[in-house]
Order: structure tokens, then sequence, then C-alpha cells
């Protein structure tokens, strides 16, 4: 049995379901291969990843799975201020980390060349590798990449926070839309507004983009289910895009302990923050989170470099008070902790009137 949508034919999958791509290592191969070969798309989050190692990645992702996937990179790069790193900043931003440093035993950090990898290079990278689909969020790629992925029958999805940006994405020709809710795990990929300006729910972002841009829609925050890809596609969506559920899965690269805490009722309590990276994201509320409220905090990526040897340092110790623990707002409905079992499940679950 099949799904056909305009959407899940355009991304060449049997059915309307989406793996969403998870950044700072959390992805992986296995999943992003079961996922689609089980007939959905499954996504590979490669910002973190080097432009030398863009070629390799897509490589192991087309010797495990057969099927269509999606290489994710962020278009913004850094927030003003995150660009260069430099002595003034580290300085004025150190003491802030400096305890937690010295709590979990660590050295000072010390500064690196560059905090991030540029968007340019990783895009240039690939390009030449060429994967099937290329998603992208916090913004929009400029003309002439937009053009050579059509050249070289790559299909496009952009992600939209807002009718604005979904309609910005409509313009410059993006393939497919991700409507993305505030109900969402991980971050708000907001573009045209701050993230904060940008908080409109799923079902409501859905129904506005659908009616007002020709590109397919896929929806996506707070669907964890069968039940949540049916009501996205009822209002108007052509995919549903999940995260958390796949999250919570024994195939992506989350921590143990993250995984285990996704059935709890900690979940009931997510947030959003910028503690994790400097750009807003939800997760669950943590004593990482509540120590960093009301701090002077460096923009993206500073935040996320001073952050990323306390979480390393924390994942070691078996410390999930200090960790980055993404969740959305449907979290407490999580079922399943396989990728086979869960895809299994929502594929059963879509409207059998309309299979073809």
């Amino acid at each position: 049995m099949t799904f056909t949508t305009e959407a899940a034919a355009r991304l060449g999958i049997r059915y309307p379901i989406i793996q969403g791509p998870f950044g700072g290592g959390l992805s992986t191969v296995e999943l992003a291969a079961k996922v689609s070969d089980a007939g959905g798309l499954g996504s590979y989050g490669a910002h973190v990843t080097a432009p030398e190692d863009m070629a390799a990645l897509t490589r192991r992702l087309s010797d495990a799975t057969d099927a269509p996937f999606a290489l994710n990179l962020w278009v913004s790069d850094h927030d003003p201020g995150g660009e260069h790193p430099n002595a003034a900043q580290f300085e004025r931003y150190y003491p802030v980390f400096a305890p937690y440093y010295e709590e979990l035993g660590l050295s000072a950090p010390i500064l690196p060349e560059r905090f991030h990898h540029r968007f340019e290079d990783q895009i240039e990278a690939l390009l030449e590798a060429r994967p099937p689909v290329f998603s992208f969020v916090f913004g929009i790629p400029g003309k002439k990449i937009l053009e050579e992925c059509r050249r070289l029958g790559i299909v496009t999805v952009g992600a939209a926070t807002t009718l604005a940006e979904a309609e910005a994405l409509d313009a410059a020709g993006v393939d497919l839309i991700v409507a993305t809710g505030l109900e969402a795990g991980g971050h708000r990929v907001s573009f045209l507004a701050p993230a904060e300006e940008s908080l409109t729910g799923t079902f409501s972002l859905v129904q506005v983009a659908a009616a007002h841009v020709k590109a397919p829609v896929i929806a996506a925050g707070g669907v964890v289910d069968g039940r949540g890809v049916r009501a996205a596609l009822t209002l108007g969506a052509g995919a549903a895009q999940l995260g958390t559920a796949f999250l919570a899965c024994a195939e992506s690269g989350t921590s143990q302990a993250h995984r285990d805490l996704l059935f709890t009722e900690s979940v009931r309590d997510t947030t959003l923050t910028r503690s994790y990276t400097g750009r807003l994201a939800r997760g669950i509320r943590n004593r990482w989170i509540r120590d960093m409220e009301g701090q002077d905090l460096p923009p993206f990526p500073v935040q996320s470099w001073f952050f990323g040897a306390i979480k390393a340092a924390a994942l070691k110790q078996g410390r999930d008070d200090l960790l980055s623990l993404y969740a959305g707002q449907s979290a407490p409905n999580l079922k399943h902790r396989s990728a086979d079992v869960l895809m299994d499940e929502l594929i059963s679950d879509l409207p059998s009137a309309r299979a073809a």
C-alpha cells in the first residue's frame, strides 16, 4: 500500500511522513535510513558537518538506503556578534560559564579559529555531494543555489514559522514548505522577525500557509502519532514532519538519559530557551535552563561553543541537569522507542480511503 499526496510525490516517497532533522550530532545514518526504507523521508541534520565531510556523509546515507533522504543545513550560520572569536568577547561571557567548567572538572576553553562552519562552504560541498533532498532552516538560500538545486534535481524544502516566511519561501521557488509551529521541540527557525515574535501554533500556521502558497505544505510541531498526521492532512498539509517522536527512538543520536526522560513526567514542563545555543529552542526545563534565565548570554554560535564542553562533560558524568533536552509539547503522548514500530503505526493510521 502507498498513500499519495502531492508532497509525497515531489519527495519521491510512499508515505507523507518525514523524520525531522536533528542538529548537534543527534542525527544518525541508521535512523534516517530506517525511515526512508519504510517509505517516509529520513533526514540528517548536517549543520555541524564540516564541508570536507559532506561527501562522505552523503555516501554513507546512499549506501544505507536506496530511497530518498534529506540533508539539512542552517542558512544563517551566525547571529550578530557571533562570527569571529575574539578575546574581549571571551572575557565578557566566560564568567557566566566558569562555575560549570569548574564543577565538571574542565579547564577553561581556548578560543577556536572559528565557532561554526560557513554555510557558503557547506552548501558548495552539499551540491557536489548531490543528496536527493536539501532541507534548510533559518533563512532562504540565494537564487543561484536554488537554481543549481533544480538543475541537479535536488528537491528543496524550507522551513517557516510565520505566514510571511512561508510566502517568502514560496516566492523564491522552494519546492516544499515546512510550517513549524511553536509546539515543536528544538529550534525556532525564524528568519524574518525575532523568534519570540514568531510563535504561531502549528495547525493555525498549516491552514493559513496552505491557503496562501502554491508549494505543498508540511506540518511540523506537536505531531507524535498517527492522529496528529491525520489532523495535519485534514487541515491542508501534504505531509507531516515528526521530530520528538523519532528523537525518542533508540536509533537516534540522543543519549540514553535524554530518551528515558522523554517517557517521564518531565516532558510536561517544556519551555523556550536560548540557553542551549543562543537561538530560541524548546526543551525540557532543567537546572541549566533555570540557571541561565536572566543571564547576559552570548549570541549564536558563541553560546553553543561555551555550552558544548559543559554538555559533553555532563553526558560522560551521567548528569541530565546540565544537558540540552529537546522536546516538543506533545511529548507526553510518546509511546514508541523503535523507529520501525513508530513507522508501522504511523503508516497503519493513514486514512485508508485516500490510499492508492
